[in-house]
């Protein structure tokens, strides 16, 4: 009996212990002192609740990880991992204070986050900037931060660079993959070799550069969206202890901000409003493959307006032309003519000239000098041989920048990009005659260029006369597609013979001509087996180049109502314009009365093969959803404001987006595209064609197109997207379609009963409010009432902006019967491309 009460009185002392304990951390829940542990579910929340720290599991992975996350976001974004590369496999580890020191105890294993060698009271506390500080309590001196330990994320207030005195360096390493915070396979570190800018690495090699730190716009050359300064403070410090980047969030802004070095290769600075639970991208770089590190190799051009996006410059010729031929250009390009003073061995201003290029951002690694004129500047680059450009920037006190060697990583922007730079490149004299000379005949000649038939006439019979010279035909020969007079050309000299595009002319745009025999042999003579659709301009098949490339294949049926007019419009448009979220189109057949075109292959096919498929809905989540919508959001932006010439679609519906592996959206079917030059912004048509359902009032009924036409059909596919729902049939009641069932739930205040069932648990109602808002506004009656595409995007992704009350849709109470679709593909096929072409009298 004596025995089992001192047992009682035992474990009485031992609870009472434990619930001491508790209540010290429950006081205290941003700091752990010596003594105590965090073991298990616990977590410590900084003071103002911005950050929490604690244990936890990436993904369905089982090992255990000490980490730091936001406290206020739905899902867990992680900033910092203490033991990255020390996985722990215990279901108990615990975080303590041993002396000085931080460890993480799981099982039989001690991780020591730190290494101090001090004495006394000792305390690590959260703090609400994210950074967790371990402090000597007497006299408040740091011994450790997570700030110095940096993992993939930099916060406001950390630094990246490195100190000189001891070597340390703040660097930023992606994530293995999303399971794995180890190390990944990109890195973000300053360049030891010009301390005055930052690189991402792949590997050990570059493969991407933030250029130097401009003083006087207090950004990184080849950052612009470094210069949208309305919530960040930036700050690039070098003294003799340390070089380092650091920046600060204006107190006005009332956004959560982070710079996330994807494992994509990428970096990302992402913000979330104050409002919100969901992370936008503010900006992201290197932004496509022209912002790779040498991507195009040396003396070459880079151009995501184009296809192919290299180009070797003026006055220079691929340095391997099979490679090129490959699309592989990293070996860049070489000089026609060599320079007079390389084969002389000393500088000759006479001999050597310069060629001046517009509309570019400077190639990496120029010196530069200040106070100097123009003049000089020019001389000081044409009395050294080894230099090869030259700029000048007369503001200020007149900046001369000079580049020495090869020239990498030269971008060619569009004619209205505000970031444009003028470079002056040297060639030899006698090449600067021949390009001015070759320009001149060019614009002879096009001021002359014939209609597009007797155009057209001229490939057909230049195509038969070389398929008797060489025998066949191949994919390594092209055609040129003039942008004059939106007409078709061939070219028949050594240059068009190679492959290679133009050299002299920045707007021709190259593309491969295949022969019938290679895509019949692709499709497998066009069988069923790799049938993806069909639409009412006719099938897409699935191919496989000799190269191994998967490609979609477009055979314009000899019915179809897909003419010349149409085969002009796609081929010339899709060549053309390159965007992210455009559809690219590698080549073309204009055999045996065939017209074939051949596109990149997405392999997720289109966007209604998931949105009306009940099978297949619940994989789009409201995220992916997201996505997309923006996607579409981008790529018509760039239609109609930042392509040369101003174009509407006409047909945008969800079958004519096409989803690639990672769900990219790519918008495709450009074949009744309008296209608008100079200042237009609107047209009147007698020939109405598009799909029933997407077409703006005007359009429809008066002719009227303009790129408030596509926003409406914007408006209409966002509905679809947010609803599951075509846009076609009965809802509710039937005299409404899905616009006049959105506007009746809007008017009512349920608005979100819209939302797609499969969305239904996700807590997301804010953002969802949002884009049914904005979908309202794009689908107003009066076109000059809807919002422009960029004004569109920025609703959508700046929770800030209140949004204005949208006006009842048009045909929101139209009479809509369910119209079965035609049978136009296999029941077990996807829609791929299928277009629907409607000709409605105007009134």
């Amino acid at each position: 009996m004596p025995t089992m009460k001192l047992a009682f009185l035992s474990l009485l002392m031992f609870s009472c212990y434990c619930i001491r304990f508790s209540v010290v951390l429950a006081a205290a829940t941003s700091t752990i002192s010596v003594g105590q542990s965090l073991t298990g579910s616990d977590t410590l929340v900084s003071s103002g609740g911005a950050f929490e720290l604690g244990f936890f599991s990436p993904g369905n992975s089982s090992y255990k990880y000490l980490g730091i996350w936001y406290k206020k976001t739905k899902e867990r974004t992680v900033v910092w991992v203490g033991n990255r590369d020390q996985p722990l496999t215990t279901s108990s580890p615990a975080l303590a204070i041993d002396g000085a020191n931080l460890v993480i105890q799981g099982g039989r294993t001690t991780y020591h986050v730190s290494n101090n060698s001090v004495s006394g009271s000792i305390s690590a506390t959260l703090l609400d900037s994210g950074n967790f500080v371990l402090r000597e309590e007497s006299s408040g001196k740091t011994l450790w931060q997570s700030f110095d330990d940096p993992l993939d994320t930099f916060l406001p207030g950390m630094k990246l660079g490195y100190n000189r005195r001891t070597g340390k360096v703040w660097a930023l390493t992606s994530w293995k993959n999303t399971m794995d915070p180890s190390l990944g396979d990109f890195s973000l570190s300053i360049d030891f070799e010009s301390p005055d800018e930052f690189v991402i690495l792949k590997g050990s090699e570059k493969y991407w550069t933030s250029g130097p730190w401009d003083r006087d716009s207090q950004t990184f050359s080849h950052v612009p969206e470094m210069r949208l300064n309305y919530i960040f403070n930036y700050s690039f410090i070098s003294n003799p202890n340390e070089v380092y980047f650091t920046y600060s969030i204006y107190s006005s802004s009332d956004v959560s901000t982070r710079l996330v070095m994807d494992l994509s290769g990428q970096i990302k600075q992402l913000n979330l409003p104050e409002t919100s639970e969901q992370w936008f991208v503010f900006w992201g770089q290197p932004r496509d493959a022209c912002d790779v590190y040498k991507f195009c190799g040396s003396f070459s051009r880079c151009s995501s307006n184009t296809f192919p996006f290299c180009a070797c410059l003026d006055g220079f010729r691929p340095s391997d032309l099979e490679e090129w031929r490959q699309n592989d250009t990293s070996a860049g390009c070489v000089r026609k003519i060599q320079l007079q003073c390389e084969q002389m061995g000393y500088g000759n201003g006479d001999k050597d000239r310069f060629l001046k290029m517009d509309h570019v951002t400077f190639p990496l690694d120029y010196n530069t000098s200040e106070r100097i004129l123009d003049k000089a500047c020019k001389s000081a680059c044409s009395s050294d041989c080894s230099c090869t450009a030259y700029a000048y920037n007369g503001s200020g006190n007149g900046r001369c920048l000079l580049w020495h060697g090869d020239l990498l990583s030269l971008r060619q922007l569009s004619e209205d990009d505000p970031n444009g730079n003028t470079i002056f490149i040297k060639l030899a004299a006698s090449e600067l005659q021949n390009s001015q000379g070759i320009n001149k005949t060019l614009k002879i000649a096009l001021a002359s260029a014939v209609p597009l038939v007797a155009l057209f006439l001229t490939i057909y019979m230049g195509c038969q006369w070389k398929k008797k010279r060489k025998g066949k035909m191949g994919p390594t020969q092209d055609i040129l597609l003039f942008d004059v007079d939106l007409s078709i050309a061939a070219r028949t000299n050594e240059t068009s013979e190679r492959g290679i595009g133009n050299e002299n002319n920045t707007n021709d745009v190259w593309l491969p001509l295949f022969s019938f025999s290679s895509v019949t042999a692709a499709t497998q003579n066009f069988s069923n087996s790799n049938k993806l659709g069909e639409g009412g301009f006719g099938p897409v098949y699935k191919g496989k180049l000799l190269n191994g490339k998967h490609v979609a294949v477009k055979r314009l049926s000899k019915k179809s109502a897909q003419g010349m007019l149409e085969l002009r419009n796609e081929t010339m448009l899709i060549a053309k314009l390159q965007h992210k979220n455009l559809v690219r189109l590698l080549g073309c057949c204009l055999e045996r009365d065939e017209k074939i075109l051949i596109y990149e292959y997405m392999s997720n096919k289109s966007l209604d093969s998931f949105l009306f498929d009940e099978a297949k809905r619940h994989l789009l989540n409201w995220e992916t959803r997201a996505h997309i919508v923006e996607g579409i959001a981008q790529g018509l932006i760039y239609l109609h404001q930042h392509s040369r010439l101003r174009i509407v679609h006409r047909d945008l519906k969800a079958s004519n987006i096409l989803l690639d592996s990672d769900m990219n959206p790519k918008i495709s079917d450009f074949g009744l595209a309008k296209m608008f030059g100079g200042n237009e912004s609107e047209a009147n048509t007698n020939r109405i064609v598009g799909t029933y359902g997407y077409m703006s009032p005007e359009y429809a009924l008066e002719g009227v197109v303009s790129i408030k036409s596509d926003v409406f059909s914007f408006g209409v596919l966002l509905l679809e997207i947010i609803s599951g729902k075509k846009n076609t049939g009965f809802y509710q009641t039937d005299s409404m379609n899905l616009l006049g069932y959105a506007w009746q739930l809007w008017q009512e205040d349920t608005a979100l009963c819209l939302v797609d069932s499969v969305l239904e648990h996700h807590n997301s109602d804010g953002m969802l409010m949002r884009h049914i808002n904005v979908a309202l506004l794009c689908v107003q009656e009066i076109a000059a009432d809807r919002p422009t595409m960029s004004e569109v995007l920025t609703m959508l992704t700046n929770e800030l902006l209140t949004l204005p009350s949208p006006k009842q849709p048009a045909f929101s109470y139209i009479r809509t019967q369910k119209i079965p679709e035609p049978p136009l593909y296999k029941p077990d096929l996807n829609s791929v491309n299928d277009v629907t072409v409607s000709v409605v009298e105007a009134r």
